[in-house]
Order: C-alpha cells, then sequence, then structure tokens
C-alpha cells in the first residue's frame, strides 16, 4: 500500500514562515532593524516578512541569510523541520568528544552520574569499577601516578563514590570474565598487585555483591564470544565510550538505544548472571587461598 504524500498549503506555509521569523527574532532579542542590517535588505523588507498575508514565500537568499543571522536552520523557518538548530550543529550536539584524564576524581563523570540521578546506569568498566575498589586496592592502582595527592584524591573519590551508591539510580556492570579471573591470579593488569591486596578486593566485590542487589548487579560474560569497550550508558539521556584520553559522549536518541542494545545483549548472554557472582567470586578466593 502506497503512502500518501501530504502537501502543506502555501498559505500555510507562508504563515508558518512568518510566525517562526518573529519567534527566533523575539529568542534572539533582535530587532528588525538589526535584521535588515544584518542581512542587507531595507527594514521595510523584513516588516513585509513578518505581516505580509500572502501565500508567496521570500527567495531563497532571504531565507538563507535569515537562518544565518538569527542561527536557526532554514528548513525549521521553512516548516521543513521541528528542530530550529542547523544540520551542523545537531551533528555537533548528537556526540561530544571530552578529555578523560586518569585520575580518581574525575569532575565530568561525577555531574554526568547527578545528571541521570534515578535513572538506570549501565556500565562496562575497563578494569574493575571505581565505584566498587577497596581503599588498599585504589591505593596501589593510583598512588605511583598521583604522587603525593593519592591520599587527598583516594578521600575526595571515596565521597564522591558514596554518593554514588546512595543515589536513587539503580547500577547494572557487565564485565569479561578474564578479568576478576586476572585479578585472582595476579596476572596481566594485576601482575605486581599484592596478594592481600587482590583477596580483599574479591571479598569486597562478594560482600557487596550480596548486600546490594538488586540495586547493584554485576554480570560476566565470556570475552571469546563477546567483546565491548568500556561505557556508561546514562538512562536515556546519553551513552558514553571511554577511549582512554578522551570520552565520547553520545546524546541522540537512536546512538543511545543501539549501545543500550549493545550492553542489554551482554547482559542477557552473561556467562555468570549477577544472582550467581557470589558464588563465582567463593570459587576464584578458593584458589587464592
Amino acid at each position: 500500500m502506497k503512502h500518501m504524500i501530504v502537501k502543506t498549503d502555501k498559505r500555510d506555509r507562508a504563515q508558518l514562515f512568518r510566525d517562526r521569523l518573529a519567534e527566533a527574532l523575539a529568542q534572539g532579542r533582535l530587532s528588525q532593524s538589526a535584521l535588515a542590517r544584518d542581512i542587507g535588505v531595507d527594514r521595510s523588507t523584513v516588516s513585509q516578512l513578518l505581516t505580509g498575508s500572502g501565500a508567496r514565500l521570500p527567495n531563497a537568499q532571504v531565507v538563507a541569510e535569515c537562518a544565518r543571522a538569527l542561527g536557526v536552520s532554514a528548513d525549521w523557518l521553512l516548516g521543513l523541520s521541528d528542530r530550529p538548530e542547523s544540520a551542523a550543529r545537531i551533528v555537533a550536539d548528537a556526540f561530544r568528544l571530552t578529555e578523560a584524564p586518569r585520575a580518581l576524581v574525575d569532575q565530568q563523570i561525577f555531574d554526568w552520574h547527578r545528571e541521570a540521578d534515578g535513572y538506570k546506569i549501565r556500565y562496562v568498566p575497563a578494569a574493575l569499577p571505581d565505584m566498587l575498589k577497596t581503599r588498599a586496592f585504589l591505593d596501589w592502582e593510583y598512588a605511583e601516578h598521583l604522587g603525593r595527592t593519592a591520599e587527598q584524591a583516594i578521600n575526595a573519590s571515596e565521597e564522591r563514590l558514596d554518593w554514588m551508591r546512595n543515589s536513587a539510580s539503580d547500577y547494572e556492570i557487565a564485565m569479561p570474565l578474564y578479568e576478576l579471573a586476572c585479578c585472582a591470579e595476579g596476572s596481566g593488569y594485576y601482575a605486581d598487585a599484592p596478594r592481600d591486596v587482590r583477596v580483599g578486593q574479591l571479598e569486597r566485590l562478594r560482600r557487596l555483591s550480596r548486600q546490594l542487589y538488586p540495586s547493584l548487579r554485576l554480570c560476566l560474560f565470556d570475552a571469546h564470544r563477546l567483546f565491548s569497550a568500556p561505557l556508561t550508558i546514562f538512562g536515556p539521556l546519553q551513552a558514553v565510550i571511554y577511549l582512554g584520553s578522551n570520552y565520547l559522549a553520545f546524546r541522540d536518541t537512536e546512538r543511545v538505544r543501539a549501545i543500550t542494545t549493545h550492553f542489554d545483549t551482554l547482559v542477557r548472554e552473561a556467562s555468570v548472571p549477577a544472582r550467581d557472582l557470589p558464588e563465582h567470586l567463593d570459587r576464584l578466593l578458593d584458589g587464592v587461598r
């Protein structure tokens, strides 16, 4: 069945142009005289654009100049789009590249968490989740990098992580199986972590996974079958991919949904579901001991 194409009446489109031009002028607090000077026409021309009653639209050059001067899109002025932003602005707002400092106290991440308070947070960490680490583990991981500021940074981080744990958001975390296995074995990233630090960290994960379930759910997926870059999804608001030195943040609905679908696949096909994590950690700790 063919879809019927609905055409807008010329008079309706001309009136919509006048209404939107007036709205853009008011939003930009720009006078008719100022707009006329900016686009290179007489004030009477601008007045006619706003008060005319016919079905005629201005020529393309005038529409384009009005759009430029008022910071809106020509499509919006003509009723071809419901978004006043230009195409370039829409693309620019759809994603942003933000610096990602290697430090415990990351103001940007904390701001994103506060913005999404009350929404479900989905998280694939780069290693172990910072919010679940022991003080001893944080000290091992960051002391050398942060130098004499390590104590101050860890204290500030603990305060912010306490806020995140006590927020209204539920947290769902997905990690590859090998991450906890390497922590238990003291291999890979954890090769020089002292045994007591690793054991204490795994015991904390076991304790918190029992205490905080189901508001905190941590599952493990098999990296032989599934892969994920580190990412965080802040409810429906945005999805952020961690690149190392930068965050790539997406706010457009389509991409947030696509990344959310990816995350939900990790959870659905997890080798160790969240409810089974404490028993999995029991086995890992038995092997360490």
